[in-house]
């Protein structure tokens, strides 16, 4: 086994002495290192002491947008002088500076998922798990998982958090009122993020043991929740349950732990025990500036696995 797979496996089993894993997470400052002389041959993963992977990712379910296939034509819909009116790969309409992409927030300006005419005319069809693509991708995903697997490294199937997936699909400021007003529309849209987990996960399972499901969540902004407790029991718990006991069920290595990760930003102190009621093993990354001490936590859930918890406002603010 490779040593650092050995080392983030001793991480999220919590043995004692197990040494802290690092690696990097956001990388939006390079660009700006280069132009203020950062050699180009400069290895950062050697500078800063990173470790090599541990673990292999496992796509195909999206991660901050849902997993069509095909996805929506990215296509300029208006000239606004200094701004381009542009819909996305997800169907969204975003404002952005004019010939750029990134390096800065853009304005999410309108979803594609406003009832369920919009859902079916223009979404659910994308979601198809039996669509030809989506079988060839996950066909050479799972071999180069394989791989991986005799490495001993460790195994993560990523997947879009149900909430994150409706907000892909309807927009922030809208899905709390469509949670509220239609409740059947929120179903049928979950019902299709479970369909085509299931489907895309059950092909993996056939090759490899999962170690770890990830989720994208981004539940929580800098006061909490984004739900109520009750809209996730109603809405996002229960698809979960399904999901995560069918996978369980499925695994090839019917002894081998598996562990649940959810990546929220935000304060997710108040979440912690509804997923926790899941099964989480692991969360991340405990935004410094929203409140959540890691080492508070820490003592709180000692067997929580901890990732992140690094103040970005100073990395921000003070000399390399």
């Amino acid at each position: 086994m490779l040593p650092s797979a050995r080392k983030l496996r001793d991480i999220y089993a919590i043995r004692p002495g197990a040494p802290l894993f690092h690696r990097e997470f956001g990388f939006y400052c390079l660009e700006r290192w280069l132009e203020e002389g950062l050699p180009k041959e400069c290895n950062l993963a050697e500078e800063f002491g990173y470790d090599p992977p541990g673990s292999f990712a496992l796509g195909g379910l999206g991660w901050c947008e849902a997993a069509f296939d095909p996805p929506f034509e990215t296509k300029v819909l208006e000239d606004r002088g200094s701004y381009e009116l542009v819909q996305d790969h997800a169907g969204r309409k975003v404002l952005y500076f004019k010939g750029r992409r990134d390096g800065f927030m853009p304005e999410y300006v309108d979803h594609p998922v406003k009832d369920l005419a919009t859902w079916e005319t223009d979404v659910a069809w994308r979601l198809d798990p039996d669509s030809p693509a989506r079988a060839s991708s996950s066909a050479e995903r799972v071999k180069q998982a394989a791989e991986a697997a005799r490495a001993g490294l460790m195994i993560s199937q990523h997947i879009i958090g149900g909430y994150m997936y409706l907000r892909s699909l309807i927009g922030p400021s809208e899905l709390p009122y469509a949670l509220h007003d239609d409740p059947a529309l929120i179903h049928t849209c979950m019902r299709a993020w479970l369909r085509l987990a299931e489907s895309v996960t059950a092909s993996h399972q056939q090759v490899v043991t999962l170690d770890e499901v990830y989720l994208a969540e981004d539940i929580c902004y800098n006061h909490g929740p984004l739900l109520s407790p009750a809209m996730f029991q109603q809405f996002l718990a229960p698809y979960y349950a399904d999901l995560l006991a069918s996978i369980r069920a499925r695994q090839r290595d019917k002894g081998r732990h598996l562990y649940i990760h959810i990546d929220t930003d935000g304060d997710a102190r108040p979440v912690i025990p509804w997923y926790r009621a899941l099964g989480m093993d692991a969360m991340s990354p405990f935004e410094v500036a929203a409140g959540c001490d890691v080492v508070e936590i820490g003592r709180q859930y000692p067997d929580l696995v901890i990732m992140g918890g690094i103040d970005k406002r100073i990395l921000a603010t003070t000399p390399a």
